[in-house]
């Protein structure tokens, strides 16, 4: 069986900057996929050219077997591909219920079906409580869960999340672990950017690590950790090695 989603070879230049080379990943169905590196090694631009908002220089991406390299963001989007981002911008003049709708009405074209189908969402990510909340009136937390769930609420068979943890204190990434797991478990396949390790350890199934645009290893969590290049381009001794120990208590 193929996987749900491929590159391969894919290249992004802007102008002389070279921001992806040659990069190649594979992502199962019912997996979380973790994708790692360090601060401007080309990881958003990725996931950029893989959601559609940017035409790869060169390369590939393949969906469900497809090619859908050229195909526009709305199309990549009906047919099952979401994205979060990074900086959180809801409607802040809207409620938490109608910023979700908003991802709702792709499928769901009636008012009335879009809101429950936001309330149905909101359940999942923990913010029912805050349904008839001003979306401006939410915490850097409450923000990350409401930018969660508008992607969730287009219904996607693969959800790109883009350092959905960062900004958040460590009480509020533990309370957010359990949530991307439910996520997968409900039939939603992931790939995910982040700098949170530990979360990277916990959750992803394979990680690959991108540094200065290419791909420098791939594999499970615990193997990539003790990577070498990985140590010395992105984790540094310390770090890997608590990741090591972490693994080893877990």
């Amino acid at each position: 069986m193929s996987p749900l989603l491929r590159i391969e070879g894919l290249t992004k230049r802007f102008g002389g900057l070279l921001a992806v080379d040659d990069a190649c990943l594979q992502v199962e169905a019912g997996s979380i996929t973790g994708l790692i590196g360090p601060n401007g090694a080309g990881k958003t631009t990725l996931f950029t050219m893989i959601a559609g908002f940017a035409e790869p220089t060169q390369g590939e991406v393949f969906y469900k077997g497809e090619r859908i390299t050229e195909l526009p963001t709305h199309v990549r989007t009906m047919r099952g591909i979401a994205r979060t981002f990074q900086i959180v911008q809801p409607f802040a003049g809207l409620t938490v219920r109608e910023n979700i709708a908003v991802g709702a009405h792709l499928r769901h074209r009636a008012r009335a079906d879009a809101l429950a189908k936001a309330e149905e969402v909101a359940v999942q990510v923990g913010l029912e409580p805050l349904l008839d909340r001003p979306a401006h009136a939410l915490t850097v937390a409450g923000r990350k869960r409401l930018e969660l769930a508008r992607a969730l609420a287009t219904e996607p068979q693969l959800l790109l999340l883009d350092e959905v943890l960062a900004g958040l204190n460590p009480s509020e990434i533990r309370d957010m672990i359990p949530v991307v797991r439910g996520i997968r478990d409900s039939g939603v396949t992931i790939l995910i950017v982040e700098h949170v390790m530990q979360a990277v350890m916990s959750l992803c199934d394979t990680v690959y690590v991108l540094a200065e645009g290419r791909m420098i290893a791939a594999g499970p969590p615990a193997d990539v950790a003790r990577n070498q290049r990985v140590i010395e381009a992105y984790l540094g001794q310390g770090a890997a090695a608590r990741l090591r120990d972490g693994a080893a208590h877990a």
